[in-house]
């Protein structure tokens, strides 16, 4: 049992399955499909969707609930996409974190600058392929689908990270290249959504509180008792925050910070990111679920392999949730998408993170070949979940927008690509880092 777990955990299979059976759930029933995604958990004050969004979005299907004054609703969607989902974003983050700040880490210094331009270009590369053949297509075609220029600009991160350790292997530097390739482009595609799809006033004040919980939980369970064991070998104040408090001062942290990025109106699941640079980590890292890591007592990476299991079962509920697209409405908004994906993708990380290796000298992490990042950019034209939410605040509940989103669904198309990049560039895989 532990054999067959292991092999689910490090694949991902429940990430599969859940998407899956979403997609056979929504063709065979659509109506309780979605009422199962949408179906409310809890009505408050606080957290959630507007209430009015709810009822106008889901009016014939949720007229029966009486929620009496309150403003949100927690929907299942909501619970999995926007607050358990940040505990995968977490460990992302932890793992870019290590390789950045490390001594050794494959990101460290200048090098860590070239995923973000190779960022850019993976955003660019999109925009440019979408608005230049709806360009071709005809000015009714272009009038009907320019506003989603967007869509084809997101990188799904769960579904891309788990390819590209398919591809590349857990080891390999180009993984950790991907993750924070994969993490810029969501954070820059969430200030597409608030500056081009605003659906409400953005707050930013508010991320004084991710801000404030973050430095605090630094300063008072990280910097200071370090500080006071100067000079004891025994190092007794770091051991009672580690053995009597553990986790429990960064969950509090990160919670406060979670409620921060929402009332801010910053996508919430990347609540937690603002926090881990506060956690106490070892000197060293041997790559995501390592076997060695587990002997490491530092509180970042026992929190992270506590979260592995908890994490993937998440994950199976997100594909769930998300992947159920109705099969029927291809137009050309499906094939702009999917060119926007799979061409502009890997043409324009290919060409900015050469651009940036090579004439701007900032390098590539040890290990990793220019022609890796073909691959990277095809691992990364797995859109899917940020590009449903594009489509659906792009375009209003239609023909358009359902093609969209089978443009989105498609660029699962990806993962094949992916595997004969790899084996024509062959890419070596490395499954210990």
């Amino acid at each position: 049992m532990y054999r067959v777990w292991n092999f689910i955990t490090t694949y991902s299979i429940l990430l599969i399955s859940g998407a899956v059976l979403a997609l056979i759930w929504a063709n065979i029933d659509p109506h309780s499909y979605h009422h199962f995604v949408e179906y409310p958990l809890f009505f408050n004050s606080w957290i959630g969707l507007d209430v009015g969004y709810w009822e106008k979005a889901y009016g014939e299907a949720v007229h029966h609930f009486e929620y009496g004054d309150v403003e949100k609703v927690v929907t299942f969607h909501y619970l999995i996409n926007d607050m358990l989902m940040a505990l995968f974003f977490a460990i992302a983050g932890k793992e870019v974190w290590e390789a950045v700040i490390l001594k050794n880490g494959s990101l460290r210094g200048k090098k860590a600058a070239t995923p973000l331009v190779a960022t850019a270009g993976g955003m660019l590369g999109p925009i440019a392929v979408y608005l230049g053949i709806a360009y071709f297509l005809g000015s009714s075609t272009f009038d009907a689908v320019s506003r989603g220029w967007a869509i084809p600009t997101a990188t799904d991160i769960a579904f891309s990270y788990l390819v590209g350790r398919l591809v590349f292997g857990a080891g390999h530097p180009a993984v950790r290249f991907l993750l924070l390739l994969a993490i810029a482009d969501d954070a820059a595609g969430l200030i597409i959504l608030a500056i081009f799809y605003p659906s409400g006033e953005l707050a930013p004040e508010w991320l004084l509180l991710s801000v404030a919980a973050s430095v605090l939980a630094y300063v008072l369970f990280n910097w200071l008792p370090r500080r006071r064991d100067r000079g004891d070998q025994l190092r007794r104040h770091s051991t009672f925050v580690r053995k009597k408090l553990g986790w429990m001062p960064y969950a509090i942290a990160g919670c406060l910070s979670w409620f921060g990025f929402a009332q801010a109106g910053i996508h919430p699941a990347l609540g937690l990111l603002p926090v881990i640079p506060a956690i106490p980590h070892a000197d060293r890292a041997f790559g995501i679920f390592s076997e060695a890591e587990k002997y490491l007592t530092d509180t970042l990476n026992q929190m992270e392999h506590s979260l592995a299991i908890p994490v993937d079962i998440v994950l199976f509920f997100f594909g769930l949730l998300n992947a159920g697209v109705e099969f029927g409405a291809i137009s050309e908004a499906t094939w702009l998408v999917l060119a926007g994906l799979i061409i502009g993708k890997p043409v324009g990380i290919l060409f900015m993170g050469w651009l940036a290796a090579g004439p701007m000298r900032l390098g590539l992490p040890a290990g990793m070949r220019t022609v890796d990042l073909i691959v990277v950019g095809f691992v990364a034209a797995i859109g899917f979940t940020v590009s449903l939410f594009v489509a659906s605040v792009a375009f209003a509940p239609g023909p358009v927008q359902d093609a969209a989103k089978m443009g989105a669904l498609f660029s699962f198309g990806a993962v094949f690509l992916s595997f004969i990049a790899g084996k024509l560039f062959k890419v070596e895989k490395q499954n210990s880092a």
